[in-house]
């Protein structure tokens, strides 16, 4: 289908109405409309596998599914039954059920470098529930985080740090301070300038790029010389990296971690987890002042647990993180050759490890263009491609790749079009997507 005849009426009127009841439309701003081309953002009405049909009745190959959480594909089979086999005898008690015990067993078993384990409900109540209990244990107030790294928290610590720090007070952001992924040196200045106040380092262990040789162990080492608490945000690099997370992969183990995204394949499900005399600071058998650390009604719903599990057994005994890689690679691969047949080798640039893929759009300077994206994104659409990025799921099979490899040829064409008139205008179709941290709607 060609992108200026694809349209979409009934996506375009549920969008109105979600606006109407819900800030923003949608309840998590990278869900925004404002991050697609204008009128071509569509609403879905289901998804199975590796695809996802909106409300007119269009299929799409879907990548970066549920924002990364679903890579089992959705509704995968394991896992509904999984579910249901536990909505069928209840889901929430007034007392711990045993399925707790079982998931928390079940994931320490599988991530082994962690000792204890404490379910949430999303990634911002973990990432904040390690922060807090950094500043009870360390008796520190700052917080340092990877400033090359986008997001850890909707919470005020993490927030204020971002353009969108209306209504949060200084005093606030203050206390948080950034380093810069891969520089030793950096952060070491960073926490003598410092001296005794920072709480924790917290960062992804990885991301678009492989940590430098040395560098996560020098993160450990700097951690302990300095009394601070080391924190892995592996909602990301959590089973996508390894069925250990990233700290699994590399060998180097943090003093807290947190899981969340593909833990439950697209069911409400988060984890701290960490050394056993930081975290039993959150619970009852010791002589330490108590830590609020995680307390949440909905945070140990069985069937939620139920899936966790399901998603941690079928990674290990099908070897999912094996076939995210090779799935990845097929597709970077294939992109990568037809951006460069297309003349638009050095415009549109894939990026990050196999299993984790994402796209860059650069315009006639090389420089980061959102006009760009959009153009790109508006004839992935029109392809049945829905793409905000190229993380993969396990779903996909190796025609949605060659169909994808196909669409994005196509898409480059009319790229290879715009860079040659010096100006991509002419093919957006409106106003361009615009990046979620921003000062002003």
């Amino acid at each position: 289908m060609d992108s200026e005849e694809f349209q979409l009426p009934l996506s375009r009127a549920a969008n109105e109405r979600l606006h109407a009841v819900i800030p923003g439309g949608a309840h998590t701003y990278a869900k925004g409309d404002d991050q697609y081309p204008e009128d071509l953002a569509p609403v879905i009405s289901h998804g199975r596998g590796a695809h996802v049909w909106d409300v007119d009745g269009n299929r799409y190959i879907e990548y970066g599914s549920g924002l990364r959480s679903v890579s089992l594909g959705h509704a995968h089979p394991r896992v509904v039954e999984a579910v249901r086999r536990e909505i069928d005898r209840g889901s929430n008690f007034v007392r711990p059920s045993i399925v707790e015990a079982e998931a928390a067993e079940r994931f320490l078993a599988t991530v082994p470098t962690a000792e204890m384990v404490k379910f949430a409900k999303n990634g911002s109540d973990a990432t904040t529930a390690a922060v807090r209990l950094a500043r009870a244990a360390t008796g520190r107030s700052r917080v340092a985080i990877c400033g090359d790294q986008p997001f850890f928290s909707v919470d005020d610590w993490f927030i204020g740090s971002t353009p969108m720090s209306a209504g949060i007070p200084s005093a606030i952001t203050d206390l948080t301070v950034a380093f810069p992924y891969g520089d030793l040196a950096a952060t070491e200045e960073l926490l003598t300038r410092y001296q005794g106040e920072v709480a924790c380092l917290i960062l992804e262990p990885a991301g678009h790029t492989e940590p430098p040789p040395g560098y996560l162990a020098g993160l450990r080492e700097l951690a302990d010389r300095h009394g601070c608490v080391l924190v892995f945000d592996e909602m990301i690099s959590g089973f996508r990296w390894s069925e250990a997370g990233a700290q699994g992969l590399y060998g180097v183990v943090p003093d807290l971690s947190t899981f969340g995204k593909a833990l439950g394949n697209g069911f409400a499900v988060s984890a701290l987890a960490g050394r056993r005399e930081l975290m039993e600071r959150g619970g009852l058998r010791h002589f330490d002042e108590r830590v609020f650390l995680l307390s949440t009604t909905h945070g140990a719903e069985t069937h939620s647990l139920a899936a966790a599990m399901a998603v941690q057994a079928t990674y290990v005994e099908e070897g999912i993180t094996a076939q995210l890689h090779a799935l990845g690679e097929r597709l970077a691969t294939g992109v990568r050759d037809v951006a460069g047949v297309m003349g638009v080798g050095d415009h549109v640039v894939v990026r990050g490890r196999a299993s984790n893929l994402v796209f860059a759009t650069l315009d006639e300077r090389g420089q980061p263009s959102q006009q760009y994206r959009t153009l790109l994104l508006r004839s992935l659409l029109a392809g049945g491609v829905l793409a905000p990025s190229l993380v993969v799921s396990s779903a996909l099979s190796d025609a949605d790749i060659d169909h994808t490899v196909d669409v994005v040829a196509q898409a480059c064409a009319v790229y290879r079009k715009a860079l040659d008139a010096g100006d991509p205008t002419p093919w957006l179709g409106g106003r361009p997507v615009k990046p979620v941290f921003r000062r002003l709607a």
